[in-house]
């Protein structure tokens, strides 16, 4: 069987997962991947494969698994998809992704190409855990608790604020779906510390949140890419009330979503051209293998 060729667009934390979620994929080969600076300083594990600046410099490619900051993942996208090769992406400002599918969509059509976005964890395989315990209990409420962890889509944005040298988010669950954001920072020289709060606290990632802001001398010294997320609803099914169901799991960051980019690259080639969100895709064409084979040891 034809193996997938896909490209890592980025090679920053997911994207070094997403390399190694490939490597480990037996029906994955890896057709390069793309950097800003290419092969300059090229990471030793990375010998074996074309790095590249630009996707365009590579042959026979399938899809791109743009590994990426959340706020270029749409530039990378309509750059690509025109190209006629497939792309996914984590973009995770959720309330954007209706507007953000919506964009692509014609443009999969138009160029006979997929996208699958919000394929992370939280937007993605959580989203798809969601849908499952609503359709169990039509009535009621969900309550998605994240952490205490790593944000990495927060720690990205504090991190590109003026006068930030670099910054870690952490995400601490109050209950029922609450959070409140701790985010350490290292001040480039000639910083404010209450100008850098200010910024962070007036982003649409950090907004709705209680957030609070600390200098620290090293990131480094405080960074932990742990997380987890606990998924409870209660609710009702049919007309019987009180059911309660329950999904918790405490996992790598970075890695859980490497992984996660991996199955829909392979779903997204087993689509109709258009956009998609995970909870629109059979979770089963994410697996490698046959589909009468995974029934058989699934079902």
């Amino acid at each position: 069987m034809k193996k997938i060729r896909a490209v890592v667009v980025g090679y920053g934390n997911i994207g070094r997962y997403a390399v190694q979620a490939l490597e480990a994929a037996s029906d994955f080969e890896i057709a390069g991947v793309v950097r800003r600076n290419g092969a300059e300083n090229k990471p030793s594990e990375l010998a074996q494969y074309e790095v590249v600046k630009d996707i365009k410099e590579l042959k026979d490619v399938d899809v791109a698994i743009l590994a990426t900051p959340t706020r270029s993942c749409p530039a990378y996208a309509k750059e690509i998809l025109p190209l006629g090769i497939n792309t996914v992406d984590s973009f995770d400002i959720h309330t954007s992704i209706l507007d953000y599918r919506a964009e692509l969509a014609p443009i999969c059509k138009e160029h006979n190409a997929v996208s699958v976005i919000a394929a992370g964890w939280d937007p993605g395989s959580d989203s798809v855990v969601r849908t499952l315990m609503q359709s169990l209990a039509p009535k009621g409420l969900t309550y998605t608790n994240f952490g205490p962890g790593m944000s990495m889509g927060h720690s990205v944005c504090a991190r590109g604020k003026a006068g930030v040298r670099n910054a870690l988010s952490m995400t601490i669950p109050l209950g029922e779906g609450i959070h409140r954001r701790m985010v350490y920072v290292e001040l480039e020289d000639g910083a404010k510390l209450e100008e850098v709060t200010r910024s962070i606290k007036e982003d649409p990632y950090f907004a709705n949140d209680e957030t609070h802001v600390f200098a620290v001398p090293s990131v480094d010294e405080v960074r932990d890419m742990g997380h987890g997320v606990h998924l409870i609803r209660k609710g009702v099914s049919g007309k019987t009330q009180n059911q309660r169901l329950e999904f918790d799991m405490s996992i790598n960051n970075p890695a859980l979503t490497g992984q996660v980019l991996v199955n829909v690259a392979r779903a997204s080639m087993r689509q109709r051209p258009g956009c998609y969100t995970m909870v629109e895709i059979p979770v089963i064409d994410m697996l490698a293998g046959e589909r009468d084979e995974l029934i058989g040891h699934l079902v």
